[in-house]
C-alpha cells in the first residue's frame, strides 16, 4: 500500500517523501486507515520504538486539525523532554507544506514563560511530558475541554517512571467523547488497568507478537568473571570497529565510572545520567545525534524517551532488575528495516535470567567467546586496510608532493612500505593485546566453585579476611554485611565467604580481587549512627577449617590497630 492509499494527503505525502519515507511501514498500515476516518476507535497499538509510531499517529492528527480554530485539539503525552521534543519536530516536519497547524512542545527543565506565550498564541497539538503539562492546566494556560484526541505514547515507560497520578489527573479534565490512542512497546498489567479505566472499546493493533523483542535484533551473550566486566566490555568496542551505541549500566556511579575509563582509555565516549545538568545532557546528546561520540554510557532513566537513529549496538554492562526493561533496551536498536546487535555481559550466575529473558523476548541468546587480543587485531587490521583501500584520492593536490614523499621512501621495497604505513595506525593494538589473558568463563568452573564450597573446603588464596567493629550489639546480622558489601561498593557480584558475628565486632571474606574497592566503599561510612572501621584481619586461616562454635577460641587473627581489651573497655563506657 501507498500513503495515498491509507488517505494521507499529497502535501503530507510530500513532506514524508523528503524525509526518505516512500512506503507505509506495518504499524502506519494497520494505524493510519483507522485514525484518518471522522468518527474512529480508541487504539491501542503494540509496537517497539522506532517503527514509525509518530508518523502513525502524526499524520492522521495533523490532516484532521481544524486549522481555523485556536485551541487546543491534540494532546500527545510522553515520558520525557527528549522524546517529547523529537516527537513536536517530526509533526512539525510533516506539516512542512501546511504552515497553518501550530504544533510545539512543552516539558520541565526549560522556560515555562516562553512556553506560555507560545501556547497563548495559539496551538492545535501539543507534545508535553505529563509533570508540566498539569502545571499549564493548573495555572489554566492549556485548557483541553476541547480536544478531540489524546495521545500516550510510550505509555509503559511513562508508569514505570511514576506518572501515573499525574496521567490520571489529566485524563479526568478531558471531554467524554475524545478519542485516546495509546503507544506502547510491552504491555504489562499497570498499562492494561489504565486503558481499561479511560478507553472505550478500543481496536487493538498488535506489530509483531506481545511483550517481545524487535525482529531485526540480534542477541548476543558473553560470559566472564564479574571482575573482567570491563574488560570485556573494551574487547567488544574493539572487535566492532564501527560500533555505535549504547552501554547500559545499572547506577549513575557506575555510568560515569564507566564513562570516565572508556575516556581515559582513549574511547570516543561520554556519560548520560540523571546528576548531570539540562545544558551539560543535552550537549552530550547533541554530539551523540551527530555521531561525534560513538558510545554513550547511560542509566535506563537518563536514556528513556530517547531515540537515536543508526544504533549498531547495545550493550548491557549489567542486566536490568526487570526483564521488560531489557525489551527497551534492545529495542532502540535495529530500527526501520537496519539490524542491530544488543549484548549482554554477564557472569554464570546470570545464567538464569538470561533464559527468562529468551522466553519473554522468544529469542535465544548467541552465547560467543570473548574475542582474544589476535581475533581483535586482525579484525582491526582489515578495517584499516579496507579504509586505505576505498578513501578518496585527490591527484591535483597530492601529486605536486609526489617527488619528495617517492625521494623520501624509495629504499623501501612494497612489502616493507605497506607494513610501515599499517603499523603507523595500527602498533597501539599490537602492544596492548601482547599477550593479553583470556577473559572467557569455562562453563565447568561455576561447577567445581560450588563443589568446593558445598564440601566445606575454601581456598583461602581467593579471599581476604576483614575485621568490623561492630557485631551482635549493634544489631549486625549477615544479611547487613552483604548488603553493606553490595551497595558501598556498587558490585553486586563480589563472592562472599564465612561471616562471623561476634558480640562486639566482627570477621567476613570476600573475593580478594575487590579488596581494594570493599575499603574504600566502607570508609566514612556509618552503621546505626555508628562509624564504621574496616580493616584487613592479620594471617591466614589454615585450608580447610571452617569457623564454628568450637574453633572461635583458636582464631589467629588480631587486628591491626585497636586491641580487644581497648575496644571492649570503650563499649562498657558506652553501655
Amino acid at each position: 500500500m501507498t500513503f495515498e492509499e491509507i488517505g494521507i494527503e499529497y502535501k503530507y505525502i510530500r513532506a514524508i517523501e523528503e524525509l526518505g519515507f516512500n512506503d507505509p511501514m506495518p504499524v502506519q498500515e494497520k494505524v493510519i486507515p483507522h485514525l484518518i476516518q471522522e468518527d474512529c476507535d480508541d487504539i491501542i497499538a503494540l509496537a517497539q520504538t522506532g517503527t514509525g509510531k509518530t508518523a502513525a499517529y502524526g499524520l492522521p492528527l495533523i490532516q484532521k486539525t481544524n486549522q481555523s480554530a485556536k485551541h487546543v485539539q491534540h494532546l500527545i503525552l510522553c515520558p520525557t523532554r527528549e522524546l517529547c521534543l523529537q516527537i513536536s519536530d517530526d509533526l512539525t516536519e510533516y506539516a512542512k507544506y501546511d504552515s497553518n497547524v501550530k504544533i510545539t512542545a512543552v516539558f520541565g527543565g526549560a522556560s515555562i514563560e516562553r512556553q506560555i506565550s507560545i501556547i497563548k498564541k495559539g496551538v492545535h497539538i501539543i507534545s508535553a511530558t505529563p509533570g508540566r503539562l498539569l502545571d499549564l492546566i493548573k495555572r489554566r494556560v492549556v485548557k483541553i475541554s476541547k480536544i478531540k484526541s489524546v495521545v500516550l505514547d510510550e505509555a509503559d515507560e511513562m508508569l514505570n517512571m511514576g506518572f501515573r497520578d499525574e496521567l490520571e489527573a489529566i485524563l479526568k479534565e478531558t471531554p467524554e467523547d475524545k478519542n485516546t490512542l495509546l503507544f506502547s512497546a510491552t504491555m504489562p498489567n499497570e498499562v492494561r488497568k489504565m486503558a481499561d479505566q479511560f478507553m472505550k472499546n478500543p481496536v487493538e493493533i498488535t506489530i509483531g507478537k506481545k511483550n517481545v523483542g524487535a525482529e531485526n535484533v540480534n542477541h548476543v551473550s558473553y560470559m566472564v568473571h564479574a571482575r573482567d566486566r570491563y574488560l570485556a566490555l573494551k574487547r567488544i568496542a574493539d572487535y566492532y570497529p564501527e560500533i555505535y551505541g549504547i552501554i547500559f549500566c545499572r547506577t549513575r556511579r557506575e555510568t560515569q565510572e564507566v564513562a570516565d575509563k572508556l575516556i581515559q582509555d582513549g574511547y570516543n565516549a561520554d556519560s548520560l545520567h540523571g546528576e548531570l545538568s539540562q545544558p551539560q545532557r543535552d550537549k552530550v546528546m547533541a554530539k551523540f545525534r551527530i555521531g561525534h561520540l560513538k558510545l554513550l554510557v547511560a542509566t535506563d532513566v537518563a536514556a528513556r524517551g530517547l531515540d537515536v537513529e543508526n544504533l549498531t549496538h547495545i550493550i548491557n554492562y549489567n542486566l536490568p532488575d526487570e526483564l521488560d526493561v531489557y525489551t527497551h533496551r534492545s529495542g532502540r536498536t535495529g530500527r526501520a528495516g537496519r539490524s542491530g546487535t544488543s549484548i549482554v555481559i554477564a557472569n554464570l550466575k546470570e545464567k538464569h535470567k538470561l533464559q527468562m529473558i529468551e522466553k519473554k523476548i522468544n529469542k535465544k541468546f548467541d552465547f560467543k567467546p570473548v574475542p582474544l587480543g589476535k581475533d581483535i587485531c586482525e579484525k582491526q587490521l582489515l578495517h584499516l586496510v579496507d579504509k586505505m583501500e576505498k578513501v578518496e584520492v585527490d591527484n591535483e593536490k597530492i601529486d605536486s608532493f609526489l617527488p619528495v614523499i617517492m625521494h623520501k621512501l624509495e629504499w623501501l621495497d612494497r612489502e616493507e612500505l605497506i607494513k610501515k604505513f599499517v603499523s603507523v595506525e595500527f602498533n597501539r593494538f599490537l602492544d596492548y593485546y601482547k599477550n593479553t589473558p583470556d577473559l572467557n568463563v569455562p562453563e565447568s568452573s561455576g561447577k567445581r566453585n560450588k563443589q568446593k564450597r558445598t564440601s566445606g573446603i575454601r581456598d583461602a588464596d581467593r579471599f581476604t579476611r576483614f575485621f568490623i567493629n561492630l557485631g551482635k550489639t549493634d544489631d549486625l546480622r549477615p544479611v547487613n554485611v552483604i548488603g553493606m558489601i553490595n551497595d558501598y561498593t556498587n558490585i553486586r557480584d563480589i563472592e562472599i565467604g564465612a561471616i562471623e558475628i561476634l558480640k562486639n565486632f566482627s570477621f567476613f571474606e570476600a573475593d580478594n580481587l575487590y579488596t581494594g574497592e570493599i575499603l574504600k566503599g566502607f570508609k566514612g561510612r556509618e552503621f546505626k549512627k555508628r562509624k564504621i572501621n574496616l580493616e584487613i584481619a592479620e594471617g591466614k586461616k589454615k585450608k580447610g577449617e571452617i569457623d564454628s562454635g568450637r574453633n572461635k577460641k583458636r582464631d589467629s587473627y588480631k587486628r591491626k590497630s585497636v586491641g580487644r581489651k581497648t575496644e571492649r573497655k570503650r563499649r562498657r563506657k558506652e553501655f
